[in-house]
């Protein structure tokens, strides 16, 4: 990305933070990893990564100081898996304010004999909004881990895709410069880095 300032992780701890960068790394870009607000806003993109739980995913962006960091970005920022989470009003899980810049409940997957949570695995996203994020990623398949997941009904306007785990859920929103993908594109093969370089391209 010449010319431009670089891709920023927030360093939040989230455990997905080495795979999110050698991913970038394949597509030729450089990125830094940074828990200070001047880097942060300072960079062209960000990224919120995070695996793990909501209560403990706060609580990190807490005590770095970052929320209102996060919350007042311009820049297109995209959040992963738990990342994409936090986006939301609230979370189930821990009963978790969240970073509220995406309107949205986050809810505890149900479970049955037929239908195992945590969702792990391949599963494929059905496309309810054009965007420039999923160019190219019709009907793609990603690879997901997480036990919650975003209540379609809560945030109408702001899915852009959809997939299914027992129930459908929220697979990728967007309000404004936020996005968030419930599935981890760095694990995702030729269409998690599809994604990525439709990411840096906004």
């Amino acid at each position: 990305m010449p010319g431009t300032a670089p891709v920023v992780i927030v360093a939040n701890g989230g455990s997905n933070i080495n795979s999110v960068r050698w991913a970038l790394k394949r597509l030729g870009v450089d990125s830094r990893l940074s828990d200070r607000p001047e880097q942060i806003a300072s960079a062209a993109r960000v990224i919120l990564p995070g695996v793990g739980a909501a209560p403990a995913g706060m609580s990190a962006l807490q005590r770095r100081e970052l929320i209102d960091c996060v919350t007042s970005l311009q820049q297109p920022v995209l959040g992963v898996c738990l990342g994409m989470q936090l986006l939301f009003e609230h979370s189930e899980e821990g009963d978790t304010p969240g970073l509220g810049v995406i309107p949205g409940r986050v809810e505890k997957l149900s479970e049955s004999p037929q239908v195992r949570v945590p969702h792990m695995g391949w599963n494929r996203l059905q496309l309810v909004a054009d965007d420039p994020l999923l160019a190219g990623l019709s009907s793609a398949w990603f690879y997901f881990v997480h036990g919650y997941a975003v209540n379609p009904a809560s945030t109408v306007e702001h899915a852009l895709a959809l997939s299914q785990h027992g129930r459908e859920f929220v697979a990728v929103a967007r309000k404004e410069n936020f996005y968030g993908v419930q599935f981890h594109p760095e694990k995702s093969a030729a269409a998690g880095a599809r994604l990525l370089k439709n990411f840096l391209e906004l």
